[in-house]
């Protein structure tokens, strides 16, 4: 295991179905903006919008990609959700398998 530096990220996004999940998963990375993007179904989500409490059951992505592609990672992202305001948290990686960091960089360069 190697120390990541800073150079990895992983993105959580919530769906509204398994189509938008895939939808968004299928152009993320066709456009080199993500190397991977894994699809859990079956997500009970509660939240506040506009002064009501929500319960919905979504879709949630989780986004492997490198700190330099976050910004257009993001711009697709919203451009491609149907949500007015989507979900997107950005979560540092610190350490992990030096080959899998070698195939995020060729996947997103």
């Amino acid at each position: 295991m190697t120390a990541a530096g800073g150079k990895y990220r992983v993105v959580m996004v919530t769906c509204v179905s398994m189509d938008e999940a895939r939808r968004i998963g299928r152009g993320v990375v066709e456009k080199k903006l993500a190397a991977c993007i894994n699809i859990l179904p079956g997500i009970e989500s509660f939240y506040r919008w506009k002064g009501k409490v929500e319960r919905n059951y979504e879709v949630l992505a989780v986004i492997k990609t490198t700190t330099a592609r976050l910004r257009e990672l993001e711009k697709e992202v919203k451009n491609l959700h149907s949500h007015e305001v989507p979900e997107f948290i950005v979560l540092p990686v610190v350490a992990g398998s030096q080959a899998y960091w070698k195939r995020i960089s060729e996947n997103t360069g």
